[in-house]
């Protein structure tokens, strides 16, 4: 057996990792308090050396310490190296020298490579996507350079006989196995998996040529990189070296320790991999000073996770168990809780809840552990409905940082051609300004949405705005001089701040350099204010400096990136800047923590959560990558897939060990049913062979019992109907005839509209429907009835068709639009004259649009009717004919006859009084909607009252009579504007069915909350 095995320790699982560590190096140091600052201290990563750092202060109760050196065995710097050396390294000394390049700057030169390779085969893809080809390279070179694996070994192990598939595979491979290489060389550079390599190679040979006086310790790291395996040997066999492992289950026998070294997914295989590095049995590993044995929980944990043909021993265990192994089991089990919620959002919630709950008790410290981001954000949202920021090691990322998520809508509003929706988000951004003060662009931009984006969509661009803002001028009512004045000076300073990148994406292809700085010095200038620029306002603070960060990479890499489509720049600007994250300093709870399973392994708090507990999140699911199949990544020395269930398991059984373990998952993500995860399966299995499956909590239906009474409110009191009785005087003493019969359905409709001046907005770049439908046949018939008002023209068919042509561009409809409304307004119009030729041999004249009124004598005053007749046709014989247009379903029989549906009859009535601007009284000769529809049937008349209704005189004696009574009835301060009083006649549409709370209070109503 190797002397190392009196170097190598392990903190069992159970322990608080970090905690132990430092007690023990603190023991190791004894009074003297320099030696601790003499010792070496290699951790896996810099959060590990955070948190070693942390644990020194707790254990000297925050009394400042000389602590070791803490090195991060994932980011040792060759200038350290080289430093240590004493210039004596030799070729190390030239590697200190060698610059490592940054990601941005390889996934740029592999874009160039990537790209070559799909044009040489005549096809073509965007930019993003091929950046994203070369990500997924740059991942396998560094596993090769990690595994380091031979690529020559490629060409073996891909026959000619394989798929043509992978042939195609082996062609693009040879962008890494030929031509990086080159790229390497010839630029001096080195991957950052290769570069680690090299330097843990020179601190190999240094520690070896001279090896250190002082103590040098590795810690927490399981050797899952063969280079960091034979440095932990190496320090094992230095004379003060020292390796201290996580969580090594040192209870299995020979036999099931040779199992475990041949199933990769095993939460050991890792360790025995290294141990095996190490020339070391695992019972010859120590236990370290100031830990204690591996607790219940862990021991229960490892013999779930026993290989699958050792599960067998279970039954054997259970029955030849002495009451002092099952109390310990019971143990095991007392400190854990399972629970199933039954989506994300209830995990999420019951989660939050837990941690709250945790803080109830003095200096308890609580934490989530999960690999699932989505989960992890949304329980930072939950708590902060508390005001809780929980500490997050993953932190959160950087695209939802202020700077780059303004960045990003700048880069996606251009690309868009200011499109209504990506214009108004950048202009809601906090950090936009445009050279004013921010109260001010958004009170421009609150203008600018509700007079030019809301309704039809504007044409594309600043053009467009600026012809929307001249319709807007033009339009019925105008918009008033000073409100275009603001509008035309905000279109102005954002064209102007815009101008760099604008002018970009007129053009064609171009450099992504100059994508790039078009895209900044227009950021820079939108977010300026008059007292500050807008550089100091996007790089400030954290956020500012880790984007600043990123974007010079970006630039430092830009020359190397192939010329590109403007279109395709913001996919390809994300692309690159995606995976990085931002990690908060300040502000951060100091009891609540969210960490990965990796910051795990080497810490524990009282309270631990272990979320999404289900197969594909936790564990993921092993995938080889998109370029090698299993057979294929193991001929060329590639470490299986399943390596990483080992390790996701091995940090599982590490936070399993922890006083007080909740379990947590969903039953379903995303709407679709999930699968808990593997290790749960086995927990659940053991337990029922052990008889122990009621000690195992699962008190699922008290979880949702509290996810459900965290938003539920303490009482529900439902909201009677309105019912608003404002003064006589303020009631409204004219109506049109459209709105008498919202008076009868809903008048609380009414009441909202003229009492309270509440209005529906349109919606945000409203695409043209039914209603902008019916505006433009309504605008077509006019003009040319207005056009003609005797005979028709000679070539009626033509000066229709100029009419139809001029109105859709008139109407501000895009092209497209235009191209598809056009044949169907033909063919209506076509149904149009045909009934025009029957109908003009018995007409004197015809009338479009008449504005008229009616005044009727009510017990608080006059009430004035109005109305805007769609024709009015005066007949031979001395009439008068109306005529409404109704390009939807006209109104029913039965509702006309009952008063229900009244403007036409009220239009009568109008006529019959001879109300209509320069139409005489006249008796009427008829009441008829004509069904504009342009489909399969392009129209059809109807009579008012139906073919054996009433006739039109009776009808307008009765509309009036009607409107007489509801005028009286509304005249009287006892009478209410309810809210669908009659529910049987309620209106098909209803602007103000929320305001009036209606689904509350009805009887068809939704459910009570």
């Amino acid at each position: 057996m190797n002397s190392t095995a009196a170097k190598v320790f392990t903190i069992p699982a159970g322990n608080s990792f970090v905690d132990c560590l430092a007690a023990g190096l603190l023991r190791q140091a004894g009074p003297d308090p320099l030696a601790l600052a003499r010792m070496t201290l290699l951790l896996p990563n810099r959060r590990a050396a955070r948190a070693v750092g942390e644990a020194f202060l707790r254990l000297s109760d925050g009394q400042p310490r000389l602590l070791p050196r803490l090195v991060p065995l994932g980011d040792l710097e060759a200038e350290e190296l080289a430093l240590e050396s004493g210039g004596s390294l030799g070729a190390a000394q030239d590697l200190a020298l060698a610059p490592a390049g940054s990601e941005t700057g390889r996934i740029a030169l592999l874009s160039q490579l990537v790209g070559a390779w799909i044009r040489a085969r005549g096809q073509s893809l965007p930019a993003a996507a091929v950046a994203r080809l070369a990500r997924d390279l740059a991942r396998l070179i560094d596993e090769a350079e990690t595994a380091e694996i031979a690529w020559r070994g490629l060409e073996g192990i891909v026959p000619e006989e394989l798929a043509a598939h992978w042939q195609t595979t082996r062609s693009f491979l040879s962008i890494v196995t030929e031509t990086w290489p080159k790229i390497e060389k010839s630029q001096g550079l080195l991957g950052p998996a290769a570069r680690r390599r090299l330097l843990l190679e020179a601190q190999m040979a240094l520690w070896r040529q001279r090896p250190p006086e002082e103590p040098v310790i590795a810690a927490g790291s399981t050797g899952s990189i063969p280079a960091v395996a034979r440095l932990l040997a190496c320090i094992a066999g230095l004379p003060k070296g020292q390796v201290v492992l996580p969580g090594l289950d040192q209870s299995c026998s020979q036999e099931l320790w040779e199992a475990i070294a041949a199933d990769p997914s095993h939460p050991q295989y890792g360790l025995a991999s290294l141990l095996e590095v190490l020339e070391t049995a695992p019972k010859r590993v120590a236990l370290w000073p100031e830990s204690l044995p591996e607790s219940d929980a862990a021991a229960l944990a490892n013999l779930a996770m026993r290989p699958a043909a050792a599960t067998v021993t279970w039954r054997d265990l259970a029955a030849g168990a002495s009451p002092r192994r099952r109390a310990a089991w019971q143990r095991a089990l007392a400190g854990m809780t399972w629970y199933d919620c039954s989506d994300e959002r209830s995990e999420a919630s019951l989660i939050a809840l837990l941690l709250r709950q945790g803080l109830e008790e003095p200096g308890k410290t609580a934490a989530l552990v999960t690999p699932d981001r989505d989960l992890a954000r949304r329980v930072g949202a939950e708590l902060a409905r508390w005001e809780i920021a929980i500490n997050d090691s993953g932190g959160r990322p950087l695209a939802e940082a202020p700077p780059l998520a303004f960045l990003r809508l700048l880069a996606k509003a251009v690309s868009e051609e200011l499109a209504p929706e990506a214009l108004l988000a950048l202009l809601k951004h906090p950090l936009a300004a445009a050279g004013c003060q921010r109260r001010h662009l958004a009170a421009d931009t609150l203008a600018l949405e509700r007079h030019l984006l809301r309704g039809p969509r504007p044409d594309p661009g600043i053009a467009g705005l600026r012809q929307a803002l001249r319709r807007a001028g033009e339009a019925n009512p105008p918009l008033p001089k000073e409100r275009r004045e603001q509008l035309s000076k905000l279109l102005e300073r954002v064209a102007s701040r815009l101008a760099p990148l604008l002018q970009l994406f007129d053009g064609q292809e171009c450099s992504f350099a100059a994508l790039l700085e078009g895209h900044l010095q227009a950021a820079e200038a939108l977010a300026a204010e008059p007292d500050e620029s807008g550089a100091t306002r996007l790089w400030a603070g954290e956020a500012g400096e880790a984007v600043a960060e990123a974007i010079a990479e970006l630039r430092a890499a830009a020359a190397d990136l192939p010329a590109l489509s403007p279109l395709d720049y913001p996919e390809l600007f994300d692309s690159l800047l995606e995976g990085r994250v931002l990690r908060p300093r300040y502000g951060l709870h100091p009891r609540l923590f969210l960490w990965g399973p990796l910051e795990a392994r080497l810490q524990t708090c009282d309270l631990v959560i272990l979320g999404s507990l289900n197969e594909g999140t936790w564990p993921a699911q092993p995938d080889p990558g998109p370029w090698l199949s299993r057979p294929m990544r193991a001929d060329l020395g590639l470490p299986p897939p399943e390596r990483r269930i080992g390790q996701a398991a091995h940090d599982l059984v590490q936070s399993l060990a922890a006083p007080e373990v909740v379990l947590t998952r969903a039953a379903k993500q995303e709407g679709a049913p999930t699968i808990p995860a593997r290790w749960l399966a086995r927990l659940e299995a053991l337990v029922e062979v052990l008889g122990l499956q009621d000690e195992l909590s699962r008190p699922n239906q008290q979880a949702a019992h509290w996810v459900a009474a965290l938003d539920r409110p303490d009482a529900v009191r439902p909201c009677p109907p309105p019912a608003p009785r404002p003064p006589v005087a303020a009631r409204p003493r004219r109506l049109s005839v459209t709105r008498i019969e919202t008076w009868m359905r809903n008048p609380y409709g009414i009441y909202a509209r003229y009492l309270l001046g509440l209005e529906k907005l349109p919606e945000l770049a409203e695409e043209p429907g039914p209603a902008e439908r019916g505006q433009i046949v309504h605008a077509i018939l006019e003009a040319f009835v207005k056009a003609y008002p005797d005979d028709l023209p000679e070539d009626p068919v033509s000066a229709l068709a100029d009419i139809v042509d001029r109105t859709l561009s008139d109407a501000g409809l895009l092209a497209e639009q235009q191209t598809l409304w056009r044949p169907r307004l033909l063919r209506l119009l076509e149904w149009y004259l045909e009934l025009e030729g029957e109908r003009r041999p018995n007409l004197e004249t015809i009338r479009a649009e008449v504005g008229g009124k009616l005044v009727l004598e009510g017990p608080a005053g006059p009430f004035e009717l109005t109305a805007k007749a769609d024709r009015v046709e005066l007949t031979l014989g001395g009439g008068v004919a109306l005529v409404d247009y109704k390009t939807g379903a006209p109104p029913k029989a039965k509702d006309v006859s009952q008063g229900l549906a009244p403007q036409l009859p009220l239009e009568g009535a109008i006529a019959r009084a001879g109300g209509f601007a320069g139409v005489e009284a006249s008796p009427l000769a008829g009441l008829e909607y004509w069904h504009l529809a342009g489909g399969k049937e392009s129209g059809a008349t109807r009579p008012a009252g139906g073919v054996r209704g009433p006739d039109a005189e009776t009808l307008a004696v009765a509309a009036e009579a009607g409107l007489g009574r509801l005028v009286a009835a509304f005249d009287q301060p006892e009478t209410a504007y309810l809210a669908q009083p009659r529910p049987g006649s309620a209106p098909k549409y209803d602007d103000y069915a929320h305001l009036a709370r209606i689904a509350e209070w009805s009887s068809g109503g939704e459910e009570e909350p």
